[in-house]
């Protein structure tokens, strides 16, 4: 009878041991937050110590990318494991449409399908309490949105990508005018509010003590340009002349975000959680570069990187990426490998141990590199790839591009143009080698071909309303959604 009992104890100690030991995750995602836009990658301006505790205890990737150069498509990719063009959300939603342009882009998906199994779903399936936290911008309809997409509980997600400043919203102050979201108290900032959200989660379930899994997808950094009055004070007295960063109303943003970051990681440590919570770090895209309204100062720069947001060179997919969990992952690690976020699904699930082969697999483009974090192995990957058809008010014209050891191909299709960079000798991708290097050019655009078959990539055909001097009058957003009559009648009024 006592070998019984004995027993009996064992495997109660021995299942409590094992709910006890599932890790917690963490993903945060901050919007529209350039490469060089922490201090731990390099900023001369922005603050963020929390963010960069993270780095120093854990591991820092400096060749990371979102799998789109805007949110919504980077947005899905994390949430389904797969690139844009294979689930056919390839631009944000509703993007820019443009009547008169030389191509005519393909229609899109302009939500996350409930088909998908996402994140969420797994992780509710496998025990997890699931709460997302901030901007979702995953479809219009709020069967889209994430509380029928995984989610236990849905703070702050809807089908807004910025805080609201038109029509009585005050952007990043209340009223919000968020249907999942409360208002605050006068002079309360969003960040903030959400950060406060994400503690009270956290003391919740520290007395369920079951694990749990939190999408904290930041509205910050993305436009209005605004932040408390003290923070934007501190960064006016901190601008040199000649830095790369000199916006003191982003800076703030950015410090914002990063409290926020920190407030998580004191309640978690507090909690005595944080040993067994796995954190990510990173950013849906690349910094927005240009200027703000009627201040001439640039929201950021992406130097050394070329352009920025919506478009196809590094500054528009570059992103900081930082994984973080102690006595479990390599501490204080720089590596160069080149990941993509459509990895986060598979590596969350290979470093929790969550089975993928148990839920749906079909067609998982990222890769698990959790070997790289545990013990720096390679990782076997032949290339990165992106497909953007379509025209974006920052510039870009709709292309492809690959990404293949330190090689770079980019096929803007507007004009049928190749280019071809050496990442490793030219990071600012300055100097074109297509003519000095043609059987590079060949081979990447036949690896470029395959892929774009197999994800079953819609291109952009011919369009049969091209009129180059009616599309050099049109602005980007401020016609997208009239009817292609009136927008006519309209310029020919003006000429």
């Amino acid at each position: 009878m006592r070998s019984l009992l004995l027993l009996l104890l064992i495997f109660i100690v021995s299942c409590n041991s094992a709910k006890e030991g599932k890790p917690n995750v963490v993903l945060f995602v901050v919007d529209d937050l350039g490469w060089t836009d922490l201090s731990s990658y390099g900023s001369d301006l922005y603050q963020t110590p929390n963010v960069d505790r993270l780095a120093k205890n854990g591991m820092l990737f400096t060749d990371a990318y979102a799998t789109c150069t805007v949110c919504s498509p980077s947005r899905a990719s994390i949430m389904t494991g797969k690139y844009p063009a294979r689930i056919n959300c390839t631009d944000w939603i509703s993007g820019h449409k443009k009547p008169f342009a030389k191509l005519k882009i393909p229609e899109w998906t302009q939500y996350m399908a409930q088909e998908e199994t996402t994140l969420a779903e797994v992780f509710k399936k496998a025990g997890y309490k699931t709460i997302h936290i901030g901007k979702w911008h995953l479809g219009e309809e709020d069967k889209y949105w994430p509380e029928f997409q995984g989610f236990d509980i849905n703070i702050g997600g809807w089908s807004m990508g910025a805080p609201q400043k038109r029509d009585g919203g005050n952007g990043y102050f209340p009223p919000y005018l968020n249907p999942r979201l409360s208002d605050g108290p006068e002079g309360e900032y969003l960040t903030e509010r959400l950060g406060d959200a994400a503690l009270e989660f956290i003391e919740e379930n520290k007395q369920e003590k079951a694990p749990f899994f939190m999408n904290f997808w930041f509205y910050n950094v993305h436009t209005p340009l605004q932040a408390k009055a003290d923070k934007i004070t501190k960064y006016e007295k901190q601008v040199e002349q000649g830095a790369n960063h000199q916006n003191p109303i982003y800076a703030a943003m950015v410090e914002h975000m990063d409290d926020a970051v920190g407030k998580v990681l004191n309640k978690l440590e507090e909690s005595g959680m944080l040993e067994n919570t796995i954190v990510i770090f990173t950013s849906d895209n690349g910094g927005l570069r240009g200027n703000y309204e009627n201040n001439r100062k640039k929201v950021t720069s992406n130097l050394p990187l070329r352009s920025g947001k919506g478009d196809v060179y590094e500054g528009g997919v570059r992103v900081p990426f930082i994984v973080h969990w102690p006595n479990n992952i390599l501490e204080g690690q720089v590596a160069d490998t080149p990941i993509i976020s459509a990895d986060i699904y598979p590596t969350i699930l290979g470093l929790t141990g969550i089975k993928l082969e148990e839920h749906s697999t079909e067609n998982i483009d990222g890769i698990d590199f959790t070997p790289l974090l545990t013990s720096g192995a390679d990782i076997h990957r032949n290339a990165i790839y992106w497909h953007y058809p379509h025209y974006h008010l920052e510039g870009a014209k709709p292309y492809s591009a690959i990404r293949k050891g330190d090689w770079k191909l980019i096929e803007i299709f507007e004009n049928e143009e190749v280019e071809l960079y050496n990442l490793k000798e030219d990071i600012g991708e300055n100097n074109n080698l297509r003519l000095s290097y043609p059987e590079k050019v060949v081979e990447l655009q036949n690896d470029l071909n395959t892929w774009r078959k197999d994800v079953n990539a819609q291109l952009p055909k011919t369009n049969p309303q091209f009129m180059e001097e009616y599309e050099s009058s049109w602005k980007a957003g401020q016609w997208r959604n009239r009817p292609d009559e009136e927008f006519l009648e309209h310029l020919r009024k003006a000429d």
